[in-house]
């Protein structure tokens, strides 16, 4: 990441960034006057009053102990322009930050290390796509209308008030925020949804290069898929696909941005519960940064009331809940991109063959600006099966042109007003109509009512392909299987509505009963779950809920091990015995000073690399550990003593499952020796699992110091309800994602609602609430969600007047 040497704002403000960070830091220290004051001239505004511009009346906004507004308005167009400038006020670097990665304009402010993310997002199109979107719009709609006045919020703090200490930093110059800018975000979060970027590519490698034996481990049928009916790939090519589902894993946390990456959602009917009403619990998983994703409002108005999460620049809810009704969201990870292979004309590059004949590649030439450095030039070129991702890849694109076919760049997708709606959807049909407005990204939609409905509906475009389109990798564009597929009526989508076990769940798993392609999450975590709600005899309240959201163990350790015990305790010496039947008496409950989860995580990457990546290569292995594959894969190969990966292809021999998990055991030891110490005493998942939550300016010094937040120990791991989740690989293991927020509803007592947010309600660096929750929310805490007006105004830290 590349900082400017000034920063010249809208408000004169220091110039020399090394200088003002030496001068920053001292303040600190000291707590010089001049320091503190300019820190205090940029934190939140939480009383008195204001002058908001465009309001019809006044709005009283009354804040909680956590600093949540809660807003009440005499109309919902005030409702809105109040809270888009209170997100603003505790979130606008988040907010600046988010649209440049949509957009592809980060290089601009952090430098040339983010020209290849810069191209990356352009080559997707979503700022194209996003005009395109806000053409469509109804302008005379109530959503556009709400998300006008929410903009107009922005825009008002941003032009009124001291811009952030990021600001200053980066020599960011303000402009205008718009509707262009909410629907590259959209795009953005339905980018982060899109594993098939990362996925296909290797999957296509594994194919091609090694054979379709390979690709039994992953669930799938060799004669299915394909093997010499694929696009003739060159060498060059490879690396371009590497690099391709390299940079797609990546690009999000270069900025340091949150990412969509799984989540828990459950609702339980009345009969299932002790108090008679239905109970909806919702985790969505999510990248951790600073600030958080979420921020949490409470919006009242004549005729509409809402406690919701706001993802930044939307102004509708993508959680929420009120008296009558709530819902939570997971990912729906249903396979709606597929990787085209054009054929090249020889005598022409710029033509592919298309539908019998060679059609020219459209194309267009943009210029990305680089702080401290020469624009970068970026030709985007277009087939008529969609925008091609080599130009996202410069110099290390191969020859073959890779398109692009998305359901978000290709359906109508009126995202914008689906939510506005599920933010009123207070009956059964009326969630089922908004579910049914969202076409990209896929969604899981869990909703009760306290009316006693509960429902899950499966949102998302679902496409049918045509025969010979195996959607799991790269499609020869030449080929009938490359025809555009038809897209399916919302009436195709997987759901329930009121079951009759009680309870409905969603856990990003492959939905049963249909068959829709897609890279869903391994079981185990759906399994856990399942298995609790499956207790007939247990009525669930908040409480054994909170106990279920927090658990930290699955089935995993057990699936894995079970086939590979007699042959690791033929591998152990004398003095490992021990180590391993601790590790095979384990239940699988990641606990903080748990010696058995360091083992079993270390030797679950040590299988991984001991088996794998010796037919893969470094760089395929480490792109297939970013991908959701590995963690169904690695169950399957265990269980699988014939498994050609299991051969060692750098000796001469022939390796046995044997030889190779003794090899595992052995190095995954020798390991943990080095990373953690040589007495075992010390091997606690305390120590090896940590959480910091790292601003996107802090990776450096000082700023690490500054404006991030932890290091603290972290329970739960990978693929258990309490989805702490850390990348795939050796010891140590910094914990990458988890629940954003949890949130429990029972609507006996919606007034009642429970939440545990990861960080704090503030994105201003040394603001009271920039980060108040954390060690709340490692320790399981949870804090109320009030909805009842006597009670919020009699617990009101701070009454703030926005005045026309």
């Amino acid at each position: 990441m590349s900082l400017p040497s000034s920063s010249p704002s809208a408000v004169r403000r220091p110039r020399r960034l090394r200088r003002w960070l030496a001068a920053l830091a001292g303040v600190l220290v000291l707590g010089a006057t001049g320091g503190t004051l300019y820190l205090n001239d940029q934190r939140p505004q939480r009383a008195g009053e204001l002058t908001l511009p465009g309001l019809a009346a006044p709005v009283a906004v009354r804040f909680d102990a956590q600093g949540v507004p809660h807003i009440r308005a005499e109309n919902e167009s005030d409702l809105y322009r109040a809270l888009g400038y209170l997100h603003a006020q505790d979130r606008l670097f988040q907010m600046e930050l988010l649209r440049r990665l949509a957009r592809g304009e980060l290089a601009e402010v952090l430098g040339a290390k983010l020209v290849d993310t810069d191209r990356l997002f352009r080559s997707l199109r979503l700022g194209e796509r996003a005009a395109a979107m806000v053409a469509a719009e109804d302008k005379a709609a109530p959503a556009w209308q709400g998300l006008q006045a929410y903009l107009e919020g922005i825009n008002h703090y941003q032009a009124s008030r001291p811009l952030p200490l990021e600001f200053d930093l980066l020599g960011i110059q303000p402009r205008p925020f718009s509707a262009e800018d909410t629907f590259s975000v959209i795009g953005y979060m339905a980018y982060s949804f899109a594993a098939a970027l990362r996925t296909e590519p290797v999957l296509t490698h594994i194919r091609d290069r090694l054979g379709a034996d390979y690709l039994a481990i992953f669930g799938l049928d060799a004669a299915a898929a394909g093997q010499g009916h694929g696009p003739a790939l060159a060498a060059a090519d490879w690396r371009g696909l590497h690099a391709l589902a390299q940079l797609a894993g990546s690009a999000p946390g270069r900025g340091g941005l949150s990412q969509f990456e799984g989540s828990n959602a459950w609702a339980l009917s009345g009969a299932r519960t002790a108090s008679g009403k239905p109970l909806l619990a919702g985790d969505p998983h999510i990248r951790f940064s600073v600030p958080q994703v979420w921020y949490s409002a409470h919006l009242s108005a004549p005729g509409f009331e809402l406690y919701g999460q706001h993802h930044a620049l939307i102004p509708f809810a993508l959680l929420g809940h009120n008296r009558d009704f709530g819902w939570s969201l997971t990912m729906f990870q249903n396979d709606d991109l597929d990787l085209i292979a054009e054929r090249v004309n020889p005598a022409d590059p710029e033509q592919v063959w298309h539908a019998g004949q060679w059609e020219t590649l459209e194309s267009r030439t943009e210029r990305i600006a680089v702080k401290d450095a020469a624009p970068v030039a970026l030709t985007l070129r277009r087939s008529p099966h969609g925008p091609l991702v080599n130009d996202a890849l410069g110099a290390l694109a191969g020859p073959t042109p890779l398109a692009l076919r998305w359901v978000f760049l290709e359906s109508a997708n009126p995202i914008l007003a689906a939510f506005h709606q599920l933010n009123r959807a207070d009956s059964l049909a009326k969630a089922r109509s908004a579910a049914a407005g969202i076409e990209a990204p896929g969604l899981n939609i869990v909703w009760a009512s306290a009316a006693g409905d509960i429902a899950w509906w499966a949102a998302g475009r679902l496409l049918e392909r045509p025969a010979g389109a195996h959607p799991s990798f790269v499609i020869d564009g030449a080929s009938a299987a490359a025809t555009a597929p038809r897209p399916l009526p919302f009436d195709a989508n997987p759901r329930e509505e009121n079951p009759l076990r009680g309870y409905v769940l969603s856990a990003n798993q492959a939905p049963a009963g249909f068959a829709v392609p897609g890279y869903y999450n391994p079981a185990e975590r759906y399994q856990r779950l399942r298995e609790r709600l499956d207790n007939a005899d247990r009525r669930w309240d908040v409480e054994n809920s909170q106990a279920l959201q927090l658990e930290g163990g699955n089935d995993l350790p057990r699936r894995l091990l079970t086939p590979l015990l007699a042959e690791l305790r033929a591998a152990v010496t004398a003095e490992q015995r021990a180590l391993l039947e601790e590790l095979a008496a384990w239940d699988g409950e990641h606990r903080l000073d748990s010696r058995a989860a360091v083992l079993f995580n270390q030797l679950l990457y040590q299988l991984a690399r001991e088996a794998l990546a010796d037919e893969l290569g470094e760089e395929f292995f480490a792109a297939l550990l970013a991908t959701r594959a590995i963690n169904s894969a690695l169950p399957e190969l265990a269980a699988d003593a014939a498994s050609p990966w299991w051969d060692d292809r750098a000796t001469p021999g022939r390796e046995t499952r044997a030889a190779i998990v003794a090899r595992a055991w052995q190095a995954s030891l020798k390991h943990l020796q080095v990373v953690l110490g040589a007495d075992p005493a010390g091997w606690q998942w305390g120590r090896a699992h940590t959480l910091t939550f790292e601003h996107p300016l802090g990776r450096v010094e000082p700023l690490d110091r500054l404006l991030n937040v932890g290091s603290f120990a972290a329970p739960g791991s990978h693929e258990v309800p309490n989805n702490l989740a850390h990348k795939f690989g050796p010891a140590p293991w910094p914990v990458v994602y988890g629940p954003s927020i949890r949130r429990l509803v029972d609507f006996a007592a919606p007034e009642q609602a429970l939440g545990s947010s990861p960080l704090g309600q503030s994105g201003v660096p040394f603001d009271a609430h920039y980060a108040d929750q954390a060690a709340a929310y490692l320790r399981g805490d949870y804090r109320p969600l009030h909805l009842d007006a006597a009670t919020i105004d009699a617990e009101a830290r701070g009454v703030l007047w926005l005045r026309p």
